[in-house]
Order: C-alpha cells, then sequence, then structure tokens
C-alpha cells in the first residue's frame, strides 16, 4: 500500500503531451470524462477531441498545449481518487505550467480558474513569441555552472539574451534566448564538451527576459484570479522552497515566465522535507525520468495509461 504521508504528486509541463493523452482515462471513469467535458465548456471549443484525435500540430501550439496538459494532469488525479480517495500527497510540484495543475490539486486555486490560466498563459507566451522570437535548446552533459558561464559568454559576444532556462536534473539544462546568441551558446557547448545540444522546436524564448511583455500581461490576470493558501506544500519552480501565501503565487507565477526553473533543487529540497515517493500524474512520464538523475534512492511512479494506475492501486 503507498505511504501517502511520503509521496509527493509531480505534475509535467510542455512537452508532456501527445494525441489520445486523457483518451483511456475519461473513456474509463465518470470522474475524468467530467473534466474534459467541464474543460470544454468553459473555454467554449472540444478541448478534448484535441487531446484525444489531434491533429498534433493544433495540439503543440502552446495556446492549446498549456490547457491540454493542465486538463489531462487534473482528469489523472481524479481517476486516481475515485479508486484511492485517501490519495492524498504530503506535497506537490509542477515543471514550468504544471505548477498551475499543482496549485488546483493542493486546492489553491479552482479547476476552472486553473483552466483560464493555462489558457491565456499560453497566449500570452505565443503573442510574445510573435513579436519578440527566440529558441530553446537542451544541452546535455554540462553542470549548471558551466551552462551559466556559456550564457554569459554567448551574451558577450553578440550583445543579446541567453540564460538557463531549466536546470532539469543533473546534466541536463535548457537554454533559451535569441536565435543568434543561443546559436553562439551551442558553438560555445560543443567547445566545452556538451555530450549532446539540442534546439528545441519551438519559436519562443520562454523563461527568459524576452518573455517580459507576457509577464507583464499575466500578471493582471494573476491579479484578478482568487487564489487560497494550499492545503499542502507546493514547492514553487524559482524558489524551490513552499508557496505559502496568495501573493506568494502570484508573485511566483508572473516571475515564471522570464525566470528560470530550478527542478533539480525543487526536487532536492522535497527529498530533504521528507518525501522518498513522487508520482507523476500526466501523459508520459519526463519527470519520471529525470528523477533517476536528481536522487536514485527515491521512487518515481507515472500515472500516464490506466494499466499504470491499475498497478499502483495493487501496491
Amino acid at each position: 500500500m503507498t505511504d501517502w504521508s511520503h509521496t509527493a504528486f509531480l505534475f509535467p509541463g510542455q512537452g508532456s503531451q501527445a494525441v489520445g493523452m486523457g483518451q483511456e482515462l475519461s473513456d474509463a471513469f465518470a470522474e475524468s470524462r467530467a473534466v474534459f467535458q467541464q474543460a470544454d465548456a468553459i473555454l467554449g471549443f472540444e478541448l478534448s477531441a484535441l487531446c484525444f484525435s489531434g491533429p498534433e500540430d493544433d495540439l503543440n501550439q502552446t495556446v492549446n498545449t498549456q490547457p491540454a496538459v493542465f486538463t489531462t494532469g487534473i482528469a489523472t488525479l481524479r481517476a486516481l481518487q475515485a479508486l484511492q480517495p485517501d490519495a492524498q500527497p504530503a506535497m506537490a510540484a509542477g515543471h514550468s505550467f504544471g505548477e498551475i495543475t499543482a496549485l488546483v490539486a493542493a486546492d489553491a486555486l479552482t479547476f476552472e480558474d486553473g483552466l483560464k490560466l493555462a489558457r491565456e498563459r499560453g497566449r500570452v507566451m505565443k503573442e510574445a513569441g510573435e513579436r519578440s522570437p527566440g529558441a530553446m535548446a537542451a544541452l546535455l552533459g554540462l553542470d549548471i555552472d558551466a551552462v551559466r558561464e556559456l550564457c554569459a559568454q554567448a551574451q558577450g559576444q553578440t550583445g543579446g539574451v541567453l540564460v538557463v532556462a531549466n536546470d532539469n536534473c543533473p546534466g541536463q539544462v535548457v537554454i533559451s534566448g535569441d536565435s543568434q546568441t543561443l546559436d553562439a551558446g551551442l558553438e560555445l557547448a560543443t567547445t566545452m564538451g556538451a555530450r549532446r545540444a539540442v534546439k528545441l522546436a519551438v519559436s519562443i524564448a520562454a523563461h527568459s527576459p524576452l518573455m517580459q511583455a507576457a509577464a507583464d500581461e499575466f500578471r493582471e490576470i494573476l491579479a484578478a484570479t482568487p487564489f487560497e493558501t494550499p492545503r499542502i506544500p507546493v514547492y514553487g519552480n524559482l524558489s524551490a522552497a513552499p508557496l505559502t501565501s496568495p501573493d506568494a503565487i502570484r508573485a511566483e507565477l508572473g516571475n515564471q515566465l522570464t525566470d528560470g526553473v530550478r527542478w533539480t533543487e525543487s526536487i532536492q529540497h522535497m527529498i530533504t522535507a521528507g518525501t522518498d515517493r513522487f508520482v507523476e500524474l500526466g501523459s508520459k512520464d519526463v519527470l519520471t525520468g529525470l528523477l533517476k538523475r536528481i536522487d536514485r534512492n527515491v521512487r518515481g511512479t507515472p500515472i500516464n495509461s490506466l494499466a499504470a494506475l491499475q498497478a499502483l492501486m495493487m501496491e
């Protein structure tokens, strides 16, 4: 039996979308189906059809990806709670916009308000990317200090923007900035001994100063959104510490668009606080994979299918 008192829930961000996401659980659980139906009604279009059937190009558009991954995360949570009503974790976290999903799971935000935030966050980021196009890349095999130095050198060469966007796990760091400076950074990565440097298929520079216009607009939306103090600790991406008040949540979510995700530290601090089991709720297992490289002594379980959910119930 799962010891929920030492378990944390993790909710993924962009990159965890896939055509077919959530359909199996929606078919199997009325509770999950109701989540998708509610999302369709709130947004005024069939997000459920986009999740279940695509097309993939539309699902991969930021303005759609964020509400789709959010809704699938909550639908997965509702399926788990339908099978095991006492599945109440000790703490939670979400990667990038997955933090919104974690806040809904912790009763700091209603599902409707969380969905609207996910949709609006995707919209303002898309529009900011059109005004200030950028690029992102994943670097493998360099530690975080080396990547910070790489970014500083590249910015010195071009006078542009290049920053650490995501410290995902030891040896995997995502950088973000304008295309010219990112290309300079990729050349430096090779000379500095990166095992691999992969440009991501995005045209926005998430978690960088190029998102400043998006952050300003999103802060206005956050100011009008009601929040409660989370029922359980939700670890923020920027502070790698629990968000303890509505004001702290608004500051975190607003600054997150321009600042980097400290995922490695967030997981380490959750482990220090007593977590030894992480359950990832979404359509893939991205965060579970990162967990293995952060600390091999803790367990990670992705709930990304009906079979995975049933297997968790058998433990």
